[in-house]
């Protein structure tokens, strides 16, 4: 009867877990399935949104692994001081929130950026950074990172001796070696960056726009806040999770083929270096940071000026994301410890959906019973619990196979086994994985700008929404100074978790 028990209280979070993923996306999927207006179809807007939806999303991920390819090549054959600072750099977009980097963005290469200001000393025309061109830009700068780190790896796979063995036969590394490597990993890479873009509902909010630059997301978001067409929302919600769906199924069928065998885990030095490679270091180094200056000092001087309103927002920006941390920690390492393909298929399945197709089912569903409006905050919270939730697990599940691999033997001869297994053996060896799941969690979720603009009105807002809204009534300079508070509490808080989780942590 005890072991029956310590079972069940295992399995527990586990499938409440579950329980809650399914009811905010197959859940919400239906919600809006049964609110679709099927009959009235779409509208000749509705599929140019689609038609751009699709295309924006396949040039941005072409264009962001082309100019991929170079700079991973630069990487993987240049050794020198800074390298590592520069691989870092890469990782930072990801947890950079979407709408600080549209502004630093802004401050580059909109109508008054410095990129502007140069083309007016030289005689040319000034360039507009909104509609299909703004949005790829901005997609780019996301996905560009992400896709050398993919590629990077790919190379960086390559065993030292097949490249000391095309040396010496005189082979072509690049047809030999780099090309058959970049046929694996190109395809997946590709459809990653498309099923992201898919969802980047924020950039299309700022760039996008016009009947030529609306995305399906931003056609949900414009049918509930300003027509209140629920039908028509939730009708163009099923639209977006069909076609995330079905990117990601692709994906997760995509699988490489075989690679070019293992070696000794030597280091090769490599002297087929060019030029170019330097350029290509350089230009993206400025391309990644120099929004990121703008928009340091264009809102440092404000910072101690910004209004109630804006520090009351971050406040609410600090509490969701506290409890949707905490609420996909949990999740998280309940279905790690779990296991099994339910749990991973569960784990992935808010890929498939998007915050707005959550956030149409969610509105739809309380709106018979509540203001949206009274629930926006906790409805965010629980959004981006579930959103964050694919990378928390493929964090930890990783580590607790480990941890199960290295110590299951050793704590079966000590007797140890349920509750006492998992604080005595498993917790403590989590501490560093838990605390990088944390950090994520809590600056995906400080920097999101999907639900709540649904659901918010100015005394729900957060940071994120309230610096939207400065944007929106051209108060620029007062948004960068909440962009760059924003800045600094999302990085800040992954610095928190993630330290938290490394001091004391045990190997």
């Amino acid at each position: 009867m005890a072991q029956r028990a310590v079972a069940v209280m295992r399995s527990l979070p586990a499938r409440l877990s579950v329980a809650l993923v399914l009811v905010l996306t197959l859940g919400t999927l239906v919600a809006v399935a049964t609110r679709a207006q099927v009959g009235s179809g779409l509208s000749a807007a509705d599929w140019a949104a689609i038609r751009f939806t699709l295309w924006q999303a396949m040039a941005s991920a072409v264009v962001s692994v082309l100019l991929a390819i170079p700079v991973a090549r630069a990487l993987a054959r240049r050794q020198f001081k800074g390298r590592s600072a520069l691989v870092m750099l890469l990782g930072a977009p990801f947890l950079l929130p979407v709408i600080v980097a549209v502004l630093g963005l802004l401050a580059v290469f909109g109508r008054g950026g410095i990129a502007n200001d140069a083309l007016g000393l030289i005689g040319i025309a000034p360039v507009s950074i909104y509609g299909a061109g703004g949005v790829i830009l901005a997609h780019v700068f996301f996905n560009l990172p992400l896709a050398v780190r993919l590629i990077l790896q790919g190379w960086l796979d390559i065993p030292s001796e097949r490249f000391r063995l095309a040396a010496q036969l005189n082979a072509p590394m690049w047809r030999v070696l780099e090309w058959p490597m970049l046929q694996r990993v190109l395809p997946g890479a590709a459809l990653v960056i498309f099923l992201i873009c898919l969802t980047s509902f924020a950039v299309a909010l700022i760039l996008g726009g016009g009947p030529r630059a609306t995305t399906v997301e931003l056609a949900i978001y414009q049918a509930i806040r300003f027509d209140f067409d629920l039908g028509r929302a939730a009708l163009l919600a099923a639209v977006q999770f069909a076609l995330c769906a079905v990117a990601a199924a692709i994906a997760w069928r995509i699988t490489p083929l075989d690679g070019l065998g293992g070696g000794l885990d030597r280091g090769v030095a490599r002297w087929d270096h060019s030029p170019l490679d330097w350029v290509w270091l350089v230009a993206v180094t400025l391309f990644l940071v120099t929004p990121l200056v703008m928009i340091v000092l264009r809102g440092l001087p404000g910072l101690t000026q910004l209004p109630d309103s804006i520090w009351a927002a971050a406040g609410r920006s600090i509490a969701v994301a506290a409890g949707s941390t905490i609420l996909s920690v949990l999740m998280a390492l309940s279905l790690a410890l779990r296991g099994g393909l339910i749990a991973n298929l569960v784990g992935v399945l808010p890929l498939a959906s998007s915050a707005l197709v959550m956030g149409t089912g969610l509105f739809v569903i309380v709106y018979a019973f509540v203001s949206p409006t009274a629930v926006a905050l906790p409805v965010t919270m629980l959004v981006n619990a579930v959103l964050a939730l694919p990378f928390g697990l493929r964090v930890l599940g990783s580590a607790v196979r480990d941890v199960r691999a290295n110590y299951d033997r050793l704590s079966q001869s000590l007797g140890l086994s349920g509750w006492a297994a998992l604080r005595i053996v498993m917790l403590p060896r989590l501490r560093r994985p838990l605390g990088f799941a944390a950090g994520l969690a809590a600056a995906l979720s400080m920097g999101d700008l999907g639900v709540i603009a649904l659901f918010a009105t100015d005394a729900q807002e957060t940071l994120p929404l309230a610096m939207y809204r400065l944007m929106g009534a051209y108060q620029m300079e007062a948004a960068a100074s909440a962009a760059l508070l924003l800045l600094g509490l999302s990085l800040a808080a992954f610095w928190i978790c993630d330290r938290g989780g490394r001091v004391d942590a045990d190997l």
